[in-house]
């Protein structure tokens, strides 16, 4: 059985590799001085986590000579969210998160005790990634399609279910959106971030799973898993092999991005200081390839170009959530 320590030695192992390139941090005078905190709102060792400490180490030198990572998981990283909404907004709390705590929560939530737009200064996009439909050992050998993974689905009824990173994310409605195409009932199953979910697909605990490219790609390498579909508008470069979901049958089309996020009213130079240095970051060589071996390809925003896409996809997301009837439980 594949333990909870051995997930996250796998994927820590992941990220050592991934980030050993990109270790030595850029030379010049740090912009900011005090000891600075990256909060994210996922367990160590999920695809958040890993390219959270892997910016870090771009950031240690440019934004500030201290850069930590932070992790404060819990209430499907709403913790995390709110706790730099009430941080100082001097620039030493940032929020480094997926989008949809910040996309899809609004609509997602009864009440949600933040306001992505009036309460968090945007900072840059990061990266961007796909998601990915992925079966463990819980599913025959024989299974090597969505398609084939659904019908298994209707002639296993009482097994019909799939992992999520929390409960209303992109991974729920993406399992959710496939279930109603192909008009399969099936039960969500909602873990405090990637690493647990992961734990509990290859355990053969849980017979699916749906989380980012980073999570998945040290399994699937490995032949751990078979992933069935990407998210993504086209097929990912890491995964050349595995198609879309249109590709796959169902009409599904969805990125997703890293972001990084201040409180309101963070003051301007310190976000102007952070911006220019993530921007540096993302387009030194090392820092793309350790993007790379993780799934993720650079998306730099600035702050305009962040707020921008931000509020885009909160009006995207409103129909997809009120159209699956879900509420999330507070």
């Amino acid at each position: 059985m594949w333990t909870r320590r051995q997930a996250l030695a796998s994927a820590a192992g992941l990220l050592f590799a991934a980030s050993g390139v990109a270790r030595a941090p850029a030379q010049g005078n740090p912009a900011f001085n005090k000891p600075v905190r990256i909060i994210v709102g996922f367990p160590a060792g999920g695809g958040t986590d890993i390219i959270a400490r892997i910016l870090a180490e771009r950031l240690r030198g440019t934004y500030a000579s201290t850069v930590v990572i932070e992790n404060k998981p819990g209430a499907s990283a709403r913790l995390a969210v709110d706790y730099v909404k009430n941080a100082e907004p001097d620039g030493s709390v940032l929020l480094f998160t997926p989008d949809f705590p910040l996309t899809i929560y609004p609509h997602s939530f009864k009440s949600l005790s933040y306001d992505p737009v009036r309460d968090f200064t945007a900072i840059a996009a990061v990266s961007k990634s796909m998601l990915t439909y992925s079966i463990g050992p819980a599913v025959p050998e024989s299974v090597r399609t969505l398609a084939a993974f659904l019908d298994w689905c209707k002639a296993n009824p009482g097994k019909a279910a799939f992992g999520t990173t929390s409960a209303g994310g992109s991974p729920h409605f993406v399992g959710m959106m496939v279930a109603g195409e192909a008009r399969v009932p099936m039960t969500a199953v909602h873990y405090r971030g990637g690493a647990p979910a992961l734990q509990d697909l290859l355990g053969g605990h849980v017979p699916a799973s749906i989380n980012p490219i980073a999570e998945v790609l040290p399994f699937a390498r490995s032949g751990s898993l078979r992933i069935l579909a990407v998210t993504g508008s086209k097929r990912s470069r890491f995964l050349p092999e595995v198609p879309t979901m249109p590709e796959a049958g169902y009409n599904i089309v969805r990125d997703s991005w890293l972001g990084m996020f201040g409180p309101a009213r963070m003051q301007a130079a310190a976000a102007d200081a952070l911006s220019v240095a993530i921007a540096d970051a993302v387009r030194v060589p090392q820092m793309v390839e350790s993007l790379a071996k993780v799934g993720n390809e650079p998306k730099f925003e600035s702050p305009a170009e962040l707020a921008v896409t931000l509020k885009a996809d909160i009006a995207w997301w409103g129909p997809v959530v009120k159209a699956s009837g879900f509420v999330a439980e507070d």
